[in-house]
């Protein structure tokens, strides 16, 4: 699908360039793009490598441990017909404590085995069952506490906020997740939806499910790390109310000459990511953990992850660079400017929108371009960041889930997704006006 996307993109630029006469902007951008994309990577090298750093000291803490302990008992009640003590349970668990953590690489192998175990279950093989369908609408819109590689990327871009998109992600993706969840819940009963309406498969496309996935642990972590001695216990309590004491006095002074809602956007935007920092740091000293040695070993997984999507930033910055010299982009954008105004939508953030469900690596680059051209904090910018990080790549999910899993008939389980997708979005763009427009 990107491949005839990105194709595309490409074609209609020199195309559109030749009859406009902007060849040699459309030649010049070719080069500059592809050299921004390489620079941006760079910069996108440090704060990836810091933020997973982070997360795996409260990963190594038992941060993980503390949100499957919460989602829990909201699971059990969600899928009543898995047994609470089965493979497939503790590996959704995981699965979504990743995600909500923003662990992308620790959630999709929780994933495929959840997948998988479910098909075992499965009394029609090859015909999704509802808690199939339930589980894939659930993980593409997955709640996200910490969208950590947006907020790389807007750091890169030199966002004077970078977690500015916290709180309208986080509203973002539980719209998402309601209407994933209650499209899914509604949809199952519908004639033909139904799992027992289905058409028969036959033995070929009735295939067991694919054992050769990572063996991952399923079972769902019930201890945490042992906490640390009492004098450290005391330190870091004493840290917290110093903290605590210093963010009452600087609201008492802003609230002198401000009103409340400006010195909370005040307090979330200059005190928010080193508190984070701080928790972070503080739940795994008090679990115990080298901090140090574990923020090292989690960089490197960051450092791999930016070298990973550096070829995929140039390809995509190259031609929606194209695409913007030649003209096209600002055409197109013209053309759908009444119905994105309609509904409070920055037309020149649609593109993403729509490539979004279907690459994304495409939606990063074109994310990683509307920054560049508009700013991080620009509302556009900041439309694009939560639209990012509060959605998913709806069809490489329930391709690459349902594949593992020998699933020929996936039911409703693609209309439930794209609602959650929908839901988000409108959600995304009510959360950036409430509190940036």
């Amino acid at each position: 699908m990107l491949n005839g996307i990105w194709l595309a993109l490409v074609l209609i630029s020199v195309l559109w360039a030749a009859f406009t006469g902007r060849m040699e902007a459309v030649n010049s951008q070719i080069i500059d793009s592809a050299i921004s994309a390489i620079t941006l990577a760079i910069k996108l090298t440090g704060p990836m490598v810091l933020f997973l750093g982070l997360m795996n000291v409260a990963r190594e803490g038992g941060l993980m441990t503390v949100i499957a302990r919460f989602i829990a008992p909201l699971m059990r009640r969600l899928f009543p017909d898995v047994p609470a003590d089965h493979p497939a349970m503790g590996a959704m668990i995981m699965n979504m404590a990743s995600n909500a953590l923003g662990l992308g690489n620790a959630a999709t192998p929780f994933g495929l085995k959840a997948i998988t175990e479910l098909e075992r279950l499965n009394p029609r093989p090859g015909i999704a069952t509802n808690s199939q369908v339930l589980f894939l609408a659930i993980n593409t819109s997955s709640v996200t506490l910490l969208p950590t590689g947006v907020v790389a990327l807007r750091a890169a871009a030199g966002s004077e906020n970078a977690f500015a998109i916290f709180p309208t992600t986080l509203i973002a993706t539980i719209a998402s997740t309601l209407g994933a969840v209650g499209a899914c819940l509604l949809l199952r009963r519908v004639r033909g939806m139904r799992q027992e309406d289905r058409p028969e498969l036959s033995d070929d496309e009735a295939t067991p499910p694919d054992d050769a996935l990572p063996d991952v642990d399923t079972h769902l972590p019930t201890e945490l790390p042992p906490l640390a001695s009492p004098a450290v216990l005391w330190t870091l309590r004493a840290f917290w109310l110093a903290f605590g004491v210093a963010l009452v006095l600087q609201v008492r002074d802003l609230l002198a000459t401000r009103s409340g809602l400006e010195v909370f956007f005040e307090i979330a935007g200059h005190w928010l990511l080193a508190a984070l920092v701080a928790f972070l740091l503080w739940f795994g000293v008090r679990r115990r953990v080298r901090v140090y040695e574990a923020a090292v070993a989690g960089g490197k997984e960051g450092l791999e992850v930016a070298l990973r999507i550096a070829p995929y930033l140039v390809a995509i910055l190259v031609a929606v660079g194209m695409l913007r010299s030649s003209g096209a982009l600002a055409a197109l954008v013209a053309w759908i400017e009444p119905a994105t105004a309609a509904v409070g939508m920055p037309a020149e953030a649609m593109p993403m929108a729509l490539l979004r469900p279907l690459s994304g690596s495409g939606a990063y680059g074109v994310m990683a371009e509307i920054l560049q051209t508009h700013g991080p904090d620009s509302f556009v910018g900041l439309v694009a960041s939560t639209l990012q990080g509060s959605t998913e790549t709806t069809f490489y999910v329930l391709a690459l889930y349902l594949g593992a899993a020998r699933v020929r008939d996936g039911r409703h389980s693609l209309p439930a997704c794209l609602v959650g997708d929908l839901c988000g979005l409108v959600a995304a763009v009510a959360a950036c006006h409430w509190f940036f427009a």
